[in-house]
Parts: C-alpha cells; sequence; structure tokens
C-alpha cells in the first residue's frame, strides 16, 4: 500500500499518466472541460504563497523580472516559433495556430513548475505578469498582422489575468493571513498535482481524436514544440551561466523562455476558428509536460550552480 502511495505522490509519475488516460479516455474530458480555470487557479494560488511580501512591494524589484519576461516570452520565443513556423509548416490552420500559440503569454503553469524545479518563484511570477502585460498590446498586433482582423478579444485577455495571476495573488496573502498558509504547506505537493493531472487530461482529453487520427501530419508540428522547448531551453541555460545568471533566476529565464499559455491559444482556436487550427496548442501541451519532466531528471542529475 505505501508503494502505491508514494507512486500517486510522485510528479512524474502524475503527468505522464494525465497524458496517457488524456489519450487513452479522452470522452471524460468533455464532462468537466470547464474546471480547467479553476484547477489552474488552485495551482497558482498554493504555488505563490511563499513569495516575500518585501519582494511584492518594492518597485525597484519589480521591474527587472517584468522586463525578463516580456523579453523571453514575446522575443526569444514568439520570434522562434514565428521563423519556425513559416519556415516548416505549409497547411494553413496548422500554422494560424502556431501564430495564435506565439501571440499568447508564459504559461500560467510557469509559476509552480518553477517551484518543482527549486528557481525563483518571485521572479517567475513577476516575470509572468510582465508577460501577461505585454500581452495585452501585442497579442492583437501579432494575430491581426499575420491572420487577419476582427479576432482578438481583448476583454478575455484581461480576465485570465485577472482569474489565474491577481485573483490566486490575492487568495494566497489572505490565506497567509488567517493562518491556513502554514497548515496546507503539508498537502500543497499533492494539490498542485493532482490539479495539472486533471488540467492535462481534459487538454489532451479534448483533442484525442486530432492526436491519434493522422499521427503523420502532425510531425512538422511535434518538430516546432520539441525545437522550442529542449533545445532553446538548453541554448537559453548556456547563455545565462555564461552571463553568470543565479541558478535559480536561470530556472524562472528557461521556463519564460520555452513556456508558451498553450491552453489560452486552443482555446481561442476551438472558439473562433476550427479543431484542425488547435492541433499546434494541443501539441504544445503535451511536449509542456514531457519537457518539465526532463527538466525535473536532468537537475536532479546535476549538482546545484552556485
Amino acid at each position: 500500500m505505501v508503494p502505491v502511495i508514494r507512486l500517486l505522490q510522485n510528479r512524474n509519475f502524475v503527468l505522464v499518466m494525465s497524458v496517457v488516460v488524456g489519450l487513452a479516455w479522452g470522452e471524460g474530458a468533455r464532462w468537466i472541460e470547464k474546471l480547467v480555470i479553476p484547477a489552474l487557479a488552485v495551482v497558482m494560488t498554493l504555488s505563490v504563497m511563499d513569495i516575500n511580501r518585501d519582494r511584492m512591494s518594492s518597485a525597484s524589484s519589480l521591474a527587472g523580472p517584468a522586463m525578463a519576461g516580456f523579453v523571453m516570452s514575446y522575443v526569444v520565443l514568439t520570434g522562434a516559433i514565428l521563423s519556425l513556423a513559416f519556415l516548416l509548416i505549409r497547411d494553413e490552420a496548422f500554422r494560424i495556430g502556431f501564430i495564435l500559440v506565439a501571440a499568447v503569454p508564459p504559461a500560467v503553469a510557469v509559476v509552480p513548475f518553477t517551484q518543482f524545479l527549486k528557481g525563483d518563484v518571485g521572479f517567475s511570477l513577476l516575470g509572468t505578469m510582465g508577460g501577461y502585460l505585454a500581452g495585452l498590446a501585442l497579442m492583437p498586433v501579432i494575430v491581426i498582422g499575420f491572420i487577419g482582423a476582427g479576432f482578438v478579444k481583448p476583454l478575455q485577455l484581461g480576465i485570465i489575468v485577472l482569474e489565474l495571476i491577481l485573483a490566486p495573488l490575492a487568495v494566497s496573502r489572505v490565506l497567509l493571513r488567517v493562518g491556513l498558509g502554514q497548515a496546507l504547506q503539508r498537502s500543497k505537493g499533492p494539490l498542485i498535482n493532482w490539479s495539472f493531472f486533471l488540467i492535462t487530461y481534459i487538454i489532451v482529453g479534448l483533442n484525442r481524436k486530432v492526436l491519434l487520427g493522422d499521427p503523420l501530419s502532425i510531425v512538422p508540428v511535434a518538430l516546432i514544440a520539441f525545437v522550442t522547448t529542449v533545445p532553446l531551453g538548453l541554448l537559453i541555460e548556456a547563455c545565462g551561466k555564461v552571463l553568470g545568471v543565479k541558478r535559480d533566476i536561470l530556472v524562472s529565464l528557461v521556463l519564460l523562455g520555452t513556456l508558451k499559455n498553450s491552453g489560452l491559444a486552443g482555446g481561442l482556436a476551438l472558439t473562433l476558428l476550427d479543431k484542425p487550427s488547435a492541433v499546434p496548442a494541443t501539441v504544445s501541451s503535451v511536449f509542456m509536460i514531457v519537457y518539465v519532466i526532463y527538466l525535473d531528471l536532468m537537475m536532479r542529475r546535476r549538482s546545484p550552480v552556485k
């Protein structure tokens, strides 16, 4: 019984199973798809509870991470995605899907994944906020420039900022003030892991037919998703080490520079376009899980960078 409990508490096992179950039985995802936003909000709330209050109140400590989030997400990652999409993708729907992935802000999962990998959670939170603020202006510009006008809903992006960043941050402060933060510490890890199970299962399950129906057609899509995670992450890490960036900050920079909010991109594609245009976002979501597991394994093998 104890080995089973340990296995169910193992983050990598839980993440892999979320993809496996989503591919094996996607029908259940349709029943619970509205739970994605609440589950993400829970993950964010638990992940930001450890952030130091002094850091959040210092203007000088806000500007640097926010600018880093903008640069890593909208200069480095958006540039890489758009370049590869126009170079390798011939299918118009898939190309539009990648334009949407390139246009959206950083993944909300950057913050909890930073915690998993023992990076600087505060830096990642502020970097994510910087990415979302930049996205309010840049997302319409990118989409209108490459797809056309009449597509973007800035209000939707603003609501996501409120629900998944500002509200969880406020709730986390309330939990700490009333003394519940300490009580949640012991169960925080499993709660985050299984919330991610739910999120990933829903994303993969809703697109099961697309992923399994014609796997050869998504090879170029998978190639771009791979190149913009592992190789790009290794390049960012190498540059950071040359520049003498501290390990915990470097973890944040790597995640900000390799993870986009593919859930938002997929939702926009399914709502406003068609299912094929959601394929890049779906494949990117799967690669995000595999990539974070890879980072976790690599960092366990290495001694910490001092």
